[in-house]
């Protein structure tokens, strides 16, 4: 099984390239500017943010919770 993967590794990295990096490259920066993207990694940034305050949330009124039950 580690032999197939270190074989397979390399082709589904290429095929993850997309079309606008297989491409002639930009010439000038601007366009090298305009090639590069990075709304996916600002979107999974802010999703994990979100994840990360709400159980922070969650387990804040938790802790409130019991303390009310408990009185103290």
């Amino acid at each position: 099984m580690k032999k197939f993967v270190s074989r397979i590794a390399p082709l589904a990295a290429i095929g993850l390239v997309t079309g606008n990096a297989m491409a002639a490259p930009p010439t000038t920066v601007t366009e090298l500017a305009n090639a590069v993207s990075f709304t996916d990694v600002s979107g999974a940034i802010l999703a994990v943010s979100g994840v990360l305050l709400t159980l922070f949330v969650v387990w804040k009124g938790a802790k409130f919770v019991l303390k009310a039950v408990k009185g103290g």
